[in-house]
Formats: C-alpha cells, structure tokens, sequence
C-alpha cells in the first residue's frame, strides 16, 4: 500500500507488531515474575502514541495515491461522488498511520459498499482488522486485495493473521511464496519471523531455529531495525531452548545497537548479564 500511497512519515516498527516478533512473541516467554515484567515492558514499547485532539483536528491527511485515484474515479461515474470517497479513503489511510485503528476499520467498512474493486479499501481495512486482533476479517480482506493487486509487502501480516488463526498450512504456504519472490530484506525478515514464531506456536523451537538461521549469520554493514527484531527473536527462541550463551549473544548482538529496545536488557539481566 505504501508503494501506491507515496512516501509517508516512518513508523515505530514496535507499534507494526503487538510485540517485536509479532502478535504471540508473549507465548514463547516462560512464566515467572521477571518475565512478567518484561512482557510488560514490551508492551509499553508499544505502546501507540497519543496524539493531542487538537494537534489531530488540524492536520490534513495525505492525498490518495493518483493511480487509486483513477480507479475511484473509474468505479463511480459521479465526479463529485468519486472525489468524496477518495477523500474518505484518504481519512481511513490516514487514521491507520496514526495507529486510530477502530476509525481506519470503520472509514474503510462504509467505503467497500462502493469501492469493492479497490484493492486499497481492502488493504485498509484488513490492515486495521489485524492492528484490531480481528483475524478472520483480516485474512478476508487481505486476501481480496492480493486478489485485486498483488503485493508481497502484505504478505508478513496475511500470514501472521493465518498464524493467530492456527492455520498453519496457509503460514507454510505464504512463506514458501515469500522466499520464491525474494522481496525487500524487511519484508523477507517479517515472513521469517512470523515463520518461526508459528514452528514456535506449535512447540517446534528447533525448526524455529532452523527458519532463522540465515539471520544468525547474518551481520550487516549497516544494521536496521528487522536485523534487530530478528536478532531478538533469535535470543529468545535459544533461551527457550535452554541455550543461554548463545541467548546472550544474541541478545547483547541487540543491545550493542540499541540498548533499549524493548526489554532487551531485563533479558540480559534474566540471564545473568
């Protein structure tokens, strides 16, 4: 969607996942009241940012993407129509950038009455259906995007979707794709965690291991924010599986970049450093 919306101001890649591995990283953390804490932590991490009302009243969301523009125009013969629901869709895309999810979800549900055939209404809405924990209408939509134009950039979040569903055929299956495409290394790097994270979901930390272990080896010139997120969910999948040297160095690989990513250091901590 980003690609046919034009540049947007960056997001905090925390607030793209309930957690940094996606929706269920809480499931690979053993209990205990340290770890507590850190799921805690984690979770303030991700906390969305609130913004003051009147700083959101004044701020104009940004235009539609031109080629979405001529399929609304396309769809709706009225001129004046077409404009309305154009600016309606950029109110939605605009409500789902500011994290106002349940708003975004709405814009878009009104919108698909009429729009049915754009592609970026569906992106939309199940965009802010998965931001919503709303799993089946997630996969509903996002689905019914691909379908009306295909875009791998979905295809992390359709299979995290899947993943909360248990549907784990469907994760394999778009991980598979994922891999064929060979897309952008931060999309790359988001299938595989939601990969792993599945094997994980299904008790399967050594295939877990295995899906991420082109991220183990994997050092960087420069080292962004999915080098990172891969990094830590390879700490925590060695600490679950009783490794915790390999845990450490994993999780001091994160800290050495950003100490305070997310509760890297009460991990540290937890384990004796």
């Amino acid at each position: 969607m980003r690609a046919r919306r034009g540049p947007r101001p960056p997001r905090d890649p925390a607030a793209e996942r309930a957690q940094v591995e996606g929706r269920a990283q809480q499931q690979w953390i053993d209990e205990g009241e340290l770890r507590a804490e850190a799921e805690r932590a984690a979770s303030r991490a991700a906390a969305p940012a609130v913004r003051p009302a009147k700083q959101a009243a004044s701020r104009q969301p940004p235009p539609v993407d031109p080629e979405v523009a001529a399929q609304i125009a396309a769809e709706v013969r009225d001129p004046r129509r077409a404009a309305r629901l154009t600016e309606r869709l950029a109110q939605a895309q605009d409500a789902l950038d500011r994290e106002r999810f349940e708003e975004a979800r709405r814009i878009a549900q009104g919108l698909l009455r009429e729009l049915a055939n754009v592609a970026a209404v569906h992106e939309v809405l199940g965009l802010a259906a998965y931001r919503l924990g709303r799993w089946k209408q997630a996969v509903t939509e996002l689905e019914a995007a691909r379908v009306l134009h295909p875009s791998v950039e979905l295809l992390p979040v359709l299979a995290d979707a899947y993943r909360a569903l248990q549907r784990w055929t469907e994760v394999d299956r778009i991980w598979t794709e994922v891999r064929e495409i060979s897309p952008a290394p931060e999309v790359l790097a988001e299938a595989r965690i939601v990969a792993a994270g599945a094997a994980a979901d299904r008790g399967d930390v050594k295939e877990a291991l295995r899906i991420m272990s082109r991220a183990a080896t994997d050092r960087p010139k420069r080292v962004r924010e999915h080098h990172l997120r891969q990094w830590y969910v390879l700490g925590d999948l060695h600490d679950r599986a009783g490794d915790p040297i390999e845990a450490i160095r994993f999780f001091e690989l994160v800290a050495a970049h950003d100490r305070d990513f997310v509760d890297v250091r009460d991990r540290l901590r937890a384990l004796g450093r």
